[in-house]
């Protein structure tokens, strides 16, 4: 008969659960480093789509001009918003399209203005006739500027349209308006000299990683 001494802490049981412990720890590094791999590679993939956004060139013109919504400072448009009317005016000067819809609901219950009550007042100060506005005032996100507009464009009998933004922005812009059935939509793009590319491009990376996980349970 062989006989086993055992020392305090030396427990066989103690042994195999250690074994566990260290398998389960090798297999979650595992699976943390693929993950963290995985989220690279996508975000790496969702910045170059998000740099691959550019205005339609030739441009054909449109039935309306689409300014996508930003956020007011008060009652003036912040200065990104600024250029985005500015880049819609330029636009508009050149003929693409001959009437502006403005998209944009109320940043802040304090302030007098939405979002499409700026860009109309704005528009209007730089010389747009007022009934070549149309306005809507109770969007919160891109998703829904572009429903909202798509309604007012049927409702006007209008088909085709420049959707107007900056350029990180342009590509889930113009993934939602094809998600809608927007015929033939093309992006107007402007570059920013105002807003840090840095904190917008990260911002937009996980605004167009939820859009793309919406698309899947859409």
């Amino acid at each position: 008969m062989e006989w086993y001494v055992y020392q305090r802490g030396s427990s066989p049981i103690r042994k195999v659960s250690r074994k566990r412990r260290s398998r389960f720890r090798r297999r979650l590094l595992l699976v943390c480093t693929v993950t963290a791999a995985a989220g690279l590679l996508w975000c790496a993939v969702a910045f170059n789509k998000i740099n691959s956004a550019a205005s339609a060139s030739p441009m054909i013109k449109a039935d309306a001009g689409i300014i996508l919504g930003m956020s007011m400072w008060g009652d003036e448009p912040s200065p990104g918003l600024k250029e985005r009317l500015d880049y819609g005016l330029q636009l508009y000067e050149e003929g693409k399209f001959s009437r502006f819809i403005v998209s944009g609901g109320l940043d802040h219950p304090d302030y007098r203005y939405t979002e499409g009550q700026g860009m109309r007042n704005y528009l209007v100060e730089h010389g747009v006739p007022d009934q070549a506005i149309l306005m809507e005032n109770e969007s919160t996100s891109t998703y829904e500027n572009l429903k909202f507009s798509q309604e007012i464009m049927q409702r006007e009998g209008m088909t085709t349209a420049v959707i107007i933004t900056h350029t990180f922005h342009g590509q889930r812009a113009l993934e939602i308006a094809e998600e809608f059935g927007y015929i033939s939509p093309q992006l107007g793009v402007t570059e920013s000299e105002t807003m840090s590319m840095l904190k917008y491009k990260s911002r937009e990376i996980l605004a167009y990683s939820k859009w793309k996980l919406q698309q899947l349970f859409m």
